[in-house]
This record gives structure tokens, C-alpha cells and sequence, in this order.
């Protein structure tokens, strides 16, 4: 039978106790209590109950009391068969309640299994129980009628407002639940993307380096096989010393640029040119603070421009042009002049790429290409 809202179960974060208040947990158990004082207060209080009567009324109170817990259980397991079993044993002590002359239990009993039903099984197994359960305290309670129907309505009533308040705190449990989970796996994701730029980060730094120092190493290899003197060779050693020291600094100033420790870009652009002959920076547009991300792809297209300047256009005259625009911010190096570099074996060649695969990740762009007068790359990033 396909599942619709006649045949399928209240949820069990409906049917538990997940979401339900203390103080209300606590004012449940105080009815509870009170329900169960008064139904044995009214059992010792006939006149005709004996010492036995007594303690067969005290037994049927606790008995109705473990036959009600049990079927809390199986409703909550979505069991129909026990839980249906459990409610035809409540409505036999009901009705040896009732025998017995008790009929205060009975009454109280019949409600019960009416209004528990109607709120915790299926729709069409809970109206047969609980026409069964307000039918037999109709025919048995000894008010009028129109008392009688005017309280049957207000317990049937009474149950399916139960079972609609279990079924939105139910729907309120999962969206919780379905909350808690896309914020972990938010966290997660969050955690694994800064991973990953700090490791890409990480990556252009060193590659960045390590392609300087083996500029450095490769003249000094060809110094030494042309036999050169002591000195450039030691100057070439020193220089990718130097190198290696600076990587190092490098990465440290990028894992403090992502943290959020950085230096204004303009600063970074200067510094960087300080230490190259006949090069520039010129800065337009309204200055501001960029992204750690756009920034760091900036300083780095930068670095790695420079460094093929010097590998590739040795002596040329370099301009640094960074623009600022309302929407992105754009970074032109052109190089003029210079003479062809002698070490073509000192690098793969991945290092453009890789800014442009950076700038990419960003929304942005990067050419790179010979011009009238030289090789030029534009960045381009959306910020």
C-alpha cells in the first residue's frame, strides 16, 4: 500500500522526547502521577472495596501503568501489531475494571487508549481504536448526553492536536538535525578550501624560489665549466643562498597574509622592484584593501613575471602598472629591451600557467604574450 497520511507513522522525533522542553518533560510526569493517586484514591474511597478489592485495584493501576509504557515503546518503533495488542490489553482491564465495579479506572482507561491512540498510530488504525475507546465511555458515563458527546468531541479533539504538535516539533527536530549537518559539512568543506589554498599558496612560493635559485645554480654551472674565476662563482652560490632564505621568508609572509597579517599591496609592489634594475610600479585608481586570495594572486603574478624577466629578457626595463577599478583590479608587467637569456634550462615553464589556473579559480584572467616591444601579462581579478 503506498504510504500516505492515513497508513504512514508519526515520525519518532515526534513520538520522542527530543526537543520537548525540561519543565514540560517535568509537568507531563506531574499528570502522570496525580492521574494515577486519583484513580487508586478513588478506588479505596467506595465503600464497598475490601482489603483484596484494594489490592486488585492497586495491581490493575500499576498493570495499566507498564501496558502504557510498553506501548510508547512499540509505537516508537513503528511496531502496529504489538502496539495494537497493547491497546486491546488496556481495554480488557478496562473493562475488568468496570466489572469490578471500578469504574472510574475504566473510564479513565477508555479515554486514554482513544486519545494515545489518535496521537501516536496511523490514522487508520488509530480511529477504529479510538471510536472503540470514547464508544465504551459513552455507553458507561452516567452524565447526560449532550455532556457525554461534548466530551467525546473534545477528547478526540484533544488527540489529534496532540498528534499535531508531535508532528511539528517532529518536523522541527529534522530541520534541526538537517541544519546541524550542513553546518558540519559547511565547517568540513571550509576547512578542506583553506587547506587547499594554503597548500596552492604554499606551492607558488617555493616554485617561485626554487625557480630563482636554480637561475642561480645554472650560472654558476655554466661559470664553472667556462672555467670563470672564484668569485662570480661564489657570487652566483650566494645569490641562490640568498634565494632559498628568501623563499623561506616568503612562505612565512604568505601563511601570515592568509591569517590576515598583511602588507598593503602597493608596499609589497615596491619592495619587489627595489632590488631590480630599471624597474617601476604605477599605481591607479582608488586604493583599497583586496581579498586575501586576490591579493596573494596579485603579489604572486608579480613575483613570477619578474622572475621571467630575469631568466628570459636579462637587463630589460620592466613597468609594473596595477589598477584599481570598481570591480576588479588589474595588474599589466611589460618588459622592453634586454638581451635573450642564455640558461634555457633553468625552469619547466608551469609557472604562468599556474597563475592562470590561480586567477581562473578567482573569476579572473591572465594573458601572457609577446608585444610590440616586449613580453606582457595582464591580470585581471574581480574583487
Amino acid at each position: 500500500m503506498t504510504e500516505n497520511a492515513w497508513t504512514r507513522w508519526p515520525s519518532q522525533e515526534a513520538l520522542g522526547r527530543a526537543g520537548i522542553s525540561r519543565r514540560r518533560r517535568m509537568i507531563a510526569w506531574a499528570v502522570r502521577a496525580l492521574v494515577i493517586v486519583l484513580l487508586l484514591w478513588g478506588a479505596y474511597n467506595q465503600k464497598h472495596v475490601g482489603i483484596w478489592s484494594g489490592l486488585a485495584a492497586m495491581a490493575g493501576v500499576i498493570a495499566a501503568a507498564l501496558l502504557a509504557w510498553a506501548f510508547y515503546r512499540t509505537t516508537y518503533q513503528h511496531r502496529l501489531v504489538p502496539s495494537l495488542t497493547l491497546l486491546a490489553a488496556l481495554m480488557g482491564l478496562a473493562v475488568g475494571a468496570e466489572a469490578a465495579g471500578f469504574r472510574g479506572l475504566a473510564l479513565v482507561l477508555w479515554c486514554g487508549c482513544g486519545i494515545t491512540a489518535l496521537e501516536r498510530l496511523p490514522l487508520a488504525a488509530a480511529t477504529p481504536v479510538t471510536s472503540v475507546g470514547l464508544a465504551a465511555y459513552s455507553a458507561f458515563n452516567n452524565d447526560v448526553w449532550l455532556t457525554t458527546a461534548a466530551s467525546v468531541v473534545g477528547m478526540a479533539l484533544a488527540g489529534y492536536v496532540l498528534r499535531l504538535d508531535a508532528e511539528a516539533r517532529g518536523n522541527a527536530q529534522r530541520l534541526l538535525t538537517q541544519e546541524r549537518a550542513a553546518r558540519a559539512a559547511e565547517a568540513e568543506s571550509a576547512a578542506l578550501a583553506e587547506r587547499a589554498r594554503i597548500a596552492r599558496e604554499i606551492h607558488d612560493v617555493l616554485a617561485h624560489s626554487l625557480s630563482a635559485q636554480l637561475v642561480h645554480l645554472e650560472a654558476a654551472r655554466l661559470l664553472i665549466e667556462n672555467g670563470a674565476d672564484r668569485e662570480r662563482i661564489l657570487e652566483r652560490v650566494v645569490a641562490a643562498r640568498g634565494m632559498a632564505r628568501d623563499g623561506l621568508a616568503e612562505t612565512r609572509q604568505a601563511l601570515s597574509a592568509l591569517r590576515g597579517d598583511m602588507t598593503p599591496l602597493e608596499d609589497f609592489l615596491s619592495e619587489l622592484v627595489s632590488g631590480c634594475d630599471g624597474a617601476e610600479v604605477t599605481v591607479t585608481g582608488e586604493r583599497r584593501p583586496l581579498p586575501a586570495e586576490a591579493s596573494q594572486t596579485v603579489r604572486r603574478v608579480a613575483q613570477e613575471a619578474l622572475t621571467n624577466v630575469r631568466k628570459h629578457a636579462q637587463g630589460a626595463k620592466v613597468q609594473l602598472r596595477l589598477d584599481y577599478r570598481e570591480h576588479e583590479v588589474t595588474l599589466d608587467v611589460r618588459d622592453s629591451g634586454g638581451r635573450p637569456g642564455e640558461l634555457t634550462g633553468s625552469g619547466g615553464g608551469y609557472g604562468l600557467l599556474g597563475m592562470r589556473e590561480r586567477a581562473e579559480l578567482l573569476g579572473g584572467s591572465l594573458d601572457a604574450g609577446a608585444g610590440e616591444e616586449g613580453f606582457v601579462v595582464t591580470l585581471k581579478v574581480p574583487v
